[in-house]
């Protein structure tokens, strides 16, 4: 069968994007945005402008799975990474201390969530910035695999848009029910427990799987796949496939 292909409409702007959650993962993720900014620049396209949100601060647990040092405990997560990304790459990107909830706005191209509850995800999806955004990559792990999945949300800026993506929480509604988090009893990205009962490298391979994802929407304007599924105990990667039900028009 041939496969679906989602095409990204061309601009000659810089792409806006927002990072929320500066956990595992969300840090994973930060990490490597530069090198795709400099893919894009390379090309003479004027590449990305990134905005990190999170209100957690460096704990002392944080600095065993996370990349932070004990001498940034205490300091807030988001200001931390993006001042290292500023100054070693020269970078003018942005950080927010503030989490992102209901009453969050904005506009951005891209929205990517690195939270680890249900209820963070809900609160994301309700917030203004998530009504004027283009897309939405949600990403998010268990012990031992987990998902990432790139849509674009039914909202305002995509009301004209033909054959729409549909977001994690579309195609997964469980994602965003914030009662579901209670039986969840895996510790946070942040735990040092995490240590015992989450494989190393998921977030990573995660963040970068994701990553490469955006890179060739990025630079071929064309994805075939628009999310995956990874499990580290089996070796497996499945990608999701965009199908021709995609959309889900009303």
């Amino acid at each position: 069968m041939k496969p679906v292909v989602h095409k990204l409409n061309r601009s000659r702007s810089m792409y806006r994007v927002a990072v929320v959650g500066c956990g595992g993962t969300g840090a994973a993720l930060i990490g490597g945005l530069p090198f795709l900014h400099q893919a894009l620049t390379a090309m003479g396209h004027p590449g990305l402008q990134v905005i990190v949100a999170d209100g957690d601060k460096v704990s002392l647990n944080n600095c065993v799975r996370q990349p932070f040092s004990e001498s940034e405990i205490g300091l807030f997560k988001s200001t931390v990474l993006v001042n290292r990304l500023n100054l070693f790459w020269g970078l003018s990107w942005q950080a927010s201390t503030q989490y992102v909830t209901r009453k969050t706005g904005g506009k951005v191209d891209i929205l990517i969530s690195c939270v680890d509850t249900r209820t963070a995800r809900f609160e994301i999806i309700r917030s203004p910035l998530f009504k004027d955004c283009a897309y939405w990559l949600d990403i998010g792990n268990t012990a031992d695999g987990g998902q990432f999945v790139l849509g674009q949300p039914k909202n305002s800026r995509n009301r004209k848009t033909p054959h729409r993506l549909p977001t994690v929480a579309e195609l997964f509604p469980e994602i965003i029910k914030p009662a579901v988090d209670k039986d969840d009893d895996l510790p946070s990205c942040s735990a040092v427990e995490a240590l015992e009962r989450q494989e190393p490298f998921i977030n990573q391979t995660l963040a970068f799987h994701a990553l490469a994802m955006l890179a060739r929407l990025f630079r071929h304007r064309q994805i075939t796949h628009h999310g995956g599924f990874i499990n580290l105990a089996s070796g497996r990667l499945a990608p999701l496939q965009i199908m021709k039900i995609t959309g889900f028009e009303d």
